[in-house]
């Protein structure tokens, strides 16, 4: 009988995050040696890299820091909750953090090719797969430089590290209100800033649509434009920022709280895990 103890296998999954029948086999054919073990759960690991690359990895967290005027999120997937919630990966997101900060990185390519621990990220990503025993990935990249640049990581679960992130990047004066907008904005889910920024083609297809409907509900054609500019007006009030009712105070819309704050944004960006 294998000398390890329940306590041993517990402390071997904390280390590595690999599954417990995983480490349970590493320990037998380690004859209960936790260096020996892990070098096993690491060399079979490694070896099975390729079966798992047709694998989903949709779980996973956000990593994400401003230093100075810059933002800086990664988002790092594993296929299971419990690998995303496991403490030894939740520290090694944060080094790939530090990486795409010290390297600059804005895009997923970028960071894999980018120096970490002696090695690169994308090496250390598939070192650490192969010891967790799942597919693990960079989904992307997310890089934000403004006067101001505040960041609010949204738990959707309190047993869960961070699964949205915000990055609102406004003008200095829009630093009084920059993060309760942040915060609105993970749960309201703009699509864009203003309804300039909304792409002719999205605003052709919608018009489209609207013209259409208002037109099989019998309206006479003479108002149709009418009745479709004020349907309009409520696809932006649901999809563009500004025109959005704030979440602290629904009374007024988004815009009015930066025109009151006299502060603009020039940027935003909202991620969710594995979407």
């Amino acid at each position: 009988m294998a000398n390890f103890t329940a306590a041993d296998v517990k402390a071997l999954r904390e280390q590595t995050g690999a599954g417990m029948l995983d480490v349970k086999n590493a320990l037998t054919e380690a004859d209960g040696d936790t260096e020996k073990a892990l070098e096993i759960i690491r060399l079979k690991g490694l070896k099975s890299l390729s079966k798992r690359e047709g694998r989903q990895a949709s779980a996973g967290l956000l990593a994400a820091k401003v230093e100075g005027s810059v933002g800086v999120l990664v988002e790092v997937n594993s296929e299971t909750d419990f690998v995303a919630k496991n403490q030894k990966f939740i520290a090694f997101a944060a080094e790939i953090l530090e990486a795409a900060l010290a390297s600059g990185a804005a895009d997923v390519e970028t960071l894999l090719a980018a120096p970490m621990g002696g090695s690169t990220v994308g090496e250390k990503v598939n070192e650490m797969a192969a010891v967790i025993g799942e597919k693990l990935e960079i989904r992307r990249v997310v890089r934000v430089e403004g006067d101001n640049v505040d960041l609010y990581l949204h738990q959707t679960s309190p047993d869960l590290p961070p699964q949205v992130g915000v990055f609102v990047v406004t003008d200095a004066a829009g630093a009084s209100v920059a993060h309760d907008i942040a915060m609105h904005i993970a749960a309201y889910m703009p699509a864009y800033l203003d309804r300039d920024s909304v792409p002719a083609e999205v605003l052709d297809k919608e018009r489209a649509t609207l013209e259409k409907i208002t037109l099989e509900e019998g309206k006479p054609e003479a108002i149709v434009p009418k009745i479709v500019q004020g349907r309009l007006e409520a696809f932006f009030k649901e999809n563009c920022l500004v025109d959005q009712a704030f979440a602290k105070d629904p009374s007024q819309s988004v815009g009015k709280v930066l025109a009151a704050a006299g502060a603009t944004v020039t940027e935003f960006v909202r991620v969710h895990v594995g979407s």
